[in-house]
């Protein structure tokens, strides 16, 4: 059977430098698929919830060989830097304390329900050994096993382990996406946030252009087994 992935993000600008030449499917409910000849990939917003929506979305409309999460994430591990990939050897719900593993990698990925603070991947350090926090990967991991496809975890650091902006959580929406307009209003307001949002910007620029390359990469694998 021919190989095809289902990659899997949260948030448009987390792929667009992988998806730019595919076809663009616009779903009702804010879900986005892009598809071309050996893959298909699908974001609905950030959380279980919506993550859960785009992972069906992808297998409704392919027939999906294995499920591949994807996207930013906040470093855990101080040692860890803007740009490095994870590649997960286990996924944590922190949630439920369940578990998916990867016999291939090491690195431990925690998902949480919310955007992580320093207390809180510092915290996920202490208890699960966790080299990065996101909030989705566990969702599509239970989602693969619940379907016996294989799974792949592919994340990049766009925060260290010593970065956090508390002002990003409360431009979430219910449905998962978050408010760039409004949230550039509320910022271009408050001197005090324009140093770190000057970084955000430039690490998250970064960062997307290695994951671009990687799933580039992870994609070529896929392609080299079919």
């Amino acid at each position: 059977m021919k190989e095809f992935p289902a990659i899997i993000a949260a948030l448009p600008r987390e792929i667009e430098g992988l998806v730019r030449s595919w076809g663009k499917h616009n779903l009702p409910d804010n879900i986005i698929v892009y598809t071309n000849d050996h893959a298909v990939v699908a974001c609905a917003g950030m959380g279980a919830q919506r993550v859960a929506l785009a992972v069906e979305a992808a297998m409704w409309l392919k027939p999906v060989t294995a499920l591949v999460s994807v996207g930013l994430a906040g470093a855990c591990d101080p040692s860890l830097k803007v740009g490095d990939i994870i590649r997960a050897g286990s996924v944590i719900d922190a949630s439920t304390g369940e578990r998916y593993t990867d016999s291939q990698y090491r690195q431990i990925l925690v998902s949480t329900p919310t955007i992580a603070s320093i207390q809180k991947k510092q915290a996920l350090r202490r208890s699960y050994d966790a080299s990065a926090v996101d909030m989705e990967a566990a969702t599509v991991a239970g989602i693969a096993s619940t379907h016996h496809l294989p799974f792949r975890a592919v994340k990049v650091i766009s925060d260290d382990a010593s970065f956090e902006l508390e002002e990003l959580s409360r431009f979430a929406t219910q449905d998962g996406q978050f408010r760039e307009a409004a949230f550039a209003l509320y910022a271009s307001l408050r001197p005090r946030l324009w140093k770190k949002l000057f970084h955000l910007a430039g690490n998250s620029k970064h960062a997307l252009k290695v994951l671009t390359e990687e799933l580039e990469s992870q994609l070529d694998w896929y392609r080299q087994r079919g």
